[in-house]
């Protein structure tokens, strides 16, 4: 299969889909590979790195996607890309449809199979290619909060852990999955007094087991929330329902409870974002205030440690973008339940639940495409 490794056109994005590394492991099986000139150089890997790889260095985007079977980025296809899709093609990427109205007409107007890296599930629950970046997404959380509570930034102006002889920070984490039991981690790595919120008794038995004694998993709950943000100095909003849009935990009414000069920090913006005030932002104007709270609402927090989370996605991505590229998109399906769990839409039908849902249009199951 041919397939195209794209510049990212994001602002301030410098994450690349694959490490030459990666590229090297796709040509030993066959593929043959396109990489945009420069799409590596925001993570630290030039062209000669992809060249010794095997790749083949492309000019434009526009070539790419006339070229390859499969396009492959880190986000989702902006509307300078929808006209590029072909009908047919594979896009696989993160999408984040249920939070794009936009995009998801796009993509069916384009009758390309789009792929979803966040809907690729495994049998238990979990979500592998969503992980890595939720690993780094929940530790960045933290290292924001922190920051933004230092007054030349309009915040509190807590140290995190506190000193001797003073109280550390509250930190607030809704969500105990993958971001935020990192994010919590992280939080009482520092010494905050943390507390880490779930509907799972089965997740909040694991945290209590794993987490250190300045961490408080406890069953969420209106009242309980409610209850928290007056203490609360810094409140992660780290809930996922898999390719649907984030519940709104915290209304406008809520922050009036809360002191002035904390700080919210919603990972979940990709999604549409858990707090009703939340609004994307970006890594070069990253804040803003309502009612006197900071709210830190960056929707691609991950692309601030590029090679990291460049690194890390390969990790993630690479087994299954060698089975969708050696096997064609409709055997890889059949052979797989997981990556036909990434089917959001095919062939200008929409095939994920969540999505269809989230702007109220026809469901297609993936199966009746196969």
């Amino acid at each position: 299969m041919i397939v195209g490794i794209l510049k990212e056109i994001k602002s301030e994005e410098n994450r690349v889909c694959m490490t030459p590394a990666g590229v090297e492991v796709m040509r030993q099986n066959g593929h043959t590979m396109l990489v945009e000139k420069n799409a590596g150089a925001g993570s630290g890997f030039d062209d000669d790195a992809y060249i010794a790889a095997g790749a083949e260095m492309v000019a434009t985007p526009k070539e790419i996607f006339e070229r390859a079977d499969m396009v492959m980025h880190v986000k989702e296809p902006l509307p300078a890309e929808y006209d590029l899709i072909r009908e047919g093609q594979i896009v696989f990427t993160y999408l984040h449809l249920a939070a794009d109205e936009r995009q998801t007409h796009a993509l069916i107007k384009s009758k390309c199979v789009g792929i979803a890296y966040e809907t690729i599930q495994k049998a238990d629950g979990s979500l592998p290619l969503l992980t890595p970046m939720s690993e780094v997404a929940g530790r960045m959380a933290i290292q924001q909060g922190a920051k933004y509570l230092e007054m030349e930034h309009g915040g509190l102006g807590v140290l995190l852990g506190g000193v001797t002889g003073v109280d550390p920070a509250t930190v607030v984490v809704i969500g105990g999955g993958e971001v935020g039991a990192n994010a919590a981690k992280m939080a009482c790595g520092l010494g905050a007094k943390v507390y880490i919120l779930d509907l799972n008794l089965d997740r909040l038995r694991y945290l209590s087991d794993i987490m250190p004694k300045n961490c408080f998993p406890l069953m969420s709950s209106p009242a309980l929330l409610r209850d928290l943000l007056t203490r609360a100095d810094v409140v992660v909003g780290a809930v996922l329902i898999p390719g649907a849009k984030a519940p709104k935990l915290i209304t406008r009414e809520m922050l009036a409870t809360m002191k002035k000069g904390a700080v919210l920090v919603d990972v979940a913006i990709d999604q549409g974002g858990c707090f009703e005030t939340s609004r994307p932002t970006t890594h070069g104007d990253p804040i803003y205030t309502v009612d006197g709270v900071i709210h830190y609402c960056v929707a691609n927090m991950p692309g601030a440690v590029a090679k990291t989370s460049t690194m890390a996605l390969t990790n993630a991505t690479l087994p299954y973008a060698l089975q969708i590229a050696g096997k064609g998109w409709k055997e890889a399906m059949k052979d797989s339940a997981e990556i036909k769990a990434g089917a959001n839409v095919v062939h200008g039908k929409v095939t994920y639940k969540g999505v269809s849902d989230a702007f109220g249009l026809e469901y297609t199951p993936v199966d009746s495409l196969l």
